[in-house]
């Protein structure tokens, strides 16, 4: 038995074990990561019924890592046997997960030939941080998804913390301000200063003979005035994240156009967490359009690699027929490379 029959294969928010066959009674997977925990999956053979079942590691004493998830996802079988078939459990939504007993599903279709095993996590929830442990007994449940975990927060780092703050009140109370942004709905007051030393694009506007070097205003009528806000607010290090995950593609374009290369960085780590199948197309045409070379192997993993292209081959076919030649011939060339036989 090779390594590679124990390992499962992972983006953020996926996982996939592969079978060449079901020769065997019990297998357990080698651990993968997805969220703060780290999984196991175990297929068991019992008499004529097949078990599967989905357990994170939860350590013995608390306080020693993660307390156990409270889950969301879909698990289905992908089989190969005489053509692509689908076996889909009922999607699972909010199912504390304590140990292997917590979840699993009983099958008594026969398990042969090569299939994959697939969960998607939909969300993953814990207790907050102020209530209490492991999502029994009633109290508060918090996405780990609706934090900002990797995000940047200089204003939580106690030496820049009061420059950090003073620096978003200046945005927030229009102290002094200097310049307006016009928006498509909307103003809001800003600072010449702040805006060059973000970006190289502002501190050309200033810097050099154009007309916005003597107007009082800058014209951006392509983004909301929310979405403007958004904007801002990142570049004063005020930005709160349930705003940036709102406005994260306006803030993508905005970070390409006025050339903020680490908000480009941030939108495009953002767009890589949350992949799925509804947005997997226009995620792959948004890391053509701007150059984010992560976010489109992303993308083509999901679809190719992961085999996700089944489910929205509708979807698919219409945008093969509308978006860029370059763009097809690399997802072409992906399909080719990854797909020799499974």
């Amino acid at each position: 038995m090779t390594d590679s029959a124990y390992r499962v294969d992972t983006t953020s928010r996926l996982a996939q074990w592969r079978f060449d066959d079901f020769g065997f009674s019990y297998r357990k997977s080698d651990p993968f990561k997805i969220g703060n925990w780290n999984w196991h999956l175990v297929v068991e053979k019992n008499r004529k019924i097949w078990l599967i079942k989905l357990s994170p590691e939860i350590p013995k004493l608390a306080g020693d890592g993660p307390p156990p998830p409270v889950a969301s996802f879909d698990i289905r079988i992908i089989s190969f046997l005489g053509g692509r078939k689908t076996l889909v459990h009922p999607e699972v939504r909010d199912k504390p997960l304590h140990s292997g007993k917590d979840f699993i599903w009983a099958l008594e279709v026969p398990l042969t030939g090569r299939f994959i095993i697939d969960v998607e996590f939909l969300d993953l929830k814990t207790a907050s941080p102020d209530g209490g442990g492991g999502g029994g007994g009633g109290e508060e449940l918090c996405s780990i998804w609706g934090v900002s975990e990797g995000f940047p927060h200089p204003q939580k780092q106690n030496t820049r913390a009061v420059s950090c703050i003073s620096l978003g009140r200046m945005l927030s109370e229009s102290i002094h301000t200097d310049i307006i942004i016009r928006a498509s709905d909307g103003s809001i007051g800003a600072h010449r200063a702040v805006l060059a030393a973000r970006s190289p694009v502002f501190r050309s506007m200033f810097s050099h003979d154009l007309k916005e070097k003597e107007m009082s205003a800058i014209n951006i009528s392509d983004m909301s005035i929310q979405a403007c806000q958004a904007f801002l607010s990142y570049i004063y290090a005020n930005i709160q994240y349930q705003d940036f995950l709102t406005h994260r593609l306006h803030l993508l374009r905005a970070a390409d156009k006025y050339d903020v290369s680490d908000l480009k960085d941030a939108c495009q780590e953002s767009l890589l967490q949350d992949i799925h199948a509804n947005n997997v197309l226009d995620r792959l045409q948004s890391a053509f359009l701007y150059r984010l070379p992560m976010l489109k192997l992303g993308c083509l993993e999901y679809l190719v690699k992961f085999g996700k292209i089944f489910d929205i081959i509708d979807e698919f076919n219409a945008f093969i027929q509308s978006a860029d030649r370059e763009l097809i011939a690399e997802v072409v060339n992906e399909i080719l490379s990854v797909w020799k036989g499974f």
